[in-house]
């Protein structure tokens, strides 16, 4: 079996909503024909594709995934971004993928459970995963976060569970403007007010000195910014070593980090990944890997689409039409049309004679 061929098979999993070996290897055996359209002489032996996702390295896989965001990103480049300023917006979050411990046994967890850990970096701006890192389940976020690099001028936004302030350093020394949340336990001082427009609903701009500075002449200063949120009726803070935006538009940025759980929602539900076909952590990894890839693919359809698909519509739509010979772009562009156009003859027939 060709690393091509498994390729082939492995998508047809999230986006032919297989749900076992046996599935994927019976779907591709009905649409025997088609297989040899994109180059798979004969559809896999459910043996065979066990063997190959058990033994075959992941890391082709995540390989393919780093080749394709370069290609889906200079295509999001294009599109209109939701704030003026020119940094690239990156959300960094993790989410946890529970596992039977008694088939799983690699993935402990807690006593009695199994997990992983998907680390994902996503471009805000193209609703695009940039950076992933699969894990034990019990591994810090933090811990995965100081391993990555960012590019100078890059906005950071990530949620209290990240907060590390000898990586907010290190983050601020290599010109990462970052916007994220204390933990209610953390220290500060107050150092100068700036003021603030009550009519966006900011009730405090404050420059803060962290209580655990351990150098007095040379400080990290913070930026804290205490919002109203008039649909909660509660108030929020937020830190950030950015000094030059507005409040507001500080606000937003930690607000659009919602984007993020939205992807973590559409990987699991949409492209199922909750269910796995093996039980290897090898197997394991070759099925996220080719789901973020899954995902990579249509995201690329879906900017190059000029109509406006929500990503649920388009999933179910490619489900329904992933063996049929249409034009991709025509039905993607123009749904509901004809696949053909009919005949006249065939529209003057008479049945009755």
């Amino acid at each position: 079996m060709t690393c091509w061929s498994q390729f082939v098979a492995m998508p047809f999993c999230p986006l032919g909503g297989a749900r076992s070996l046996r599935e994927i290897t019976g779907g591709l055996a009905a649409s025997e024909g088609k297989l040899r359209h994109l180059g798979v002489q004969q559809p896999p032996a459910r043996s065979t594709l066990s063997y190959a996702n058990e033994h075959r390295s992941w890391k082709i896989y995540e390989d393919v995934f780093k080749r394709l965001v370069s290609m889906c990103q200079s295509e999001a480049r294009g599109q209109k971004a939701r704030f003026r300023f020119k940094h690239a917006l990156l959300s960094l979050d993790s989410t946890t993928i529970p596992l039977c411990l008694s088939m799983f046994e690699w993935a402990n967890y807690v006593r009695t459970k199994g997990a992983v850990k998907l680390h994902l970096v996503l471009d805000n701006q193209g609703f695009l995963p940039q950076y992933a890192v699969l894990s034990e389940g019990r591994q810090a976020d933090v811990k995965v976060a100081r391993q990555m690099e960012f590019q100078p001028g890059t906005m950071l936004v990530f949620d209290r569970g990240y907060e590390d302030h000898n990586w907010w350093r290190k983050l601020t020394a290599g010109g990462v403007d970052f916007v994220t949340r204390l933990k209610d336990s953390t220290g500060y001082t107050i150092v100068e007010e700036r003021p603030v427009r009550k009519d966006c609903g900011i009730l405090r701009d404050e420059v803060i000195v962290l209580d655990s500075e351990k150098d007095p002449d040379k400080p990290m200063r913070l930026r804290r910014i205490e919002v109203w949120l008039e649909d909660k009726q509660e108030t929020i803070a937020f830190v950030t070593n950015n000094f030059k935006l507005a409040a507001s538009t500080i606000a937003a940025i930690y607000r659009d980090r919602w984007k993020i759980e939205l992807f973590f929602k559409a990987i699991k539900q949409s492209l199922r990944i909750k269910t796995f076909i093996g039980t290897s952590e090898n197997a394991m990894r070759i099925q996220i890997w080719t789901a973020l890839i899954s995902m990579l693919l249509l995201r690329y359809l879906n900017l190059r689409s000029t109509w406006r698909w929500s990503f649920s519509n388009m999933v179910a739509l490619l489900r329904q039409q992933i063996f049929v010979y249409r034009d991709l772009w025509k039905l993607l562009d123009q749904p509901g049309q004809p696949p053909v156009d009919l005949d006249d003859v065939q529209l003057g027939f008479d049945w009755q004679s």
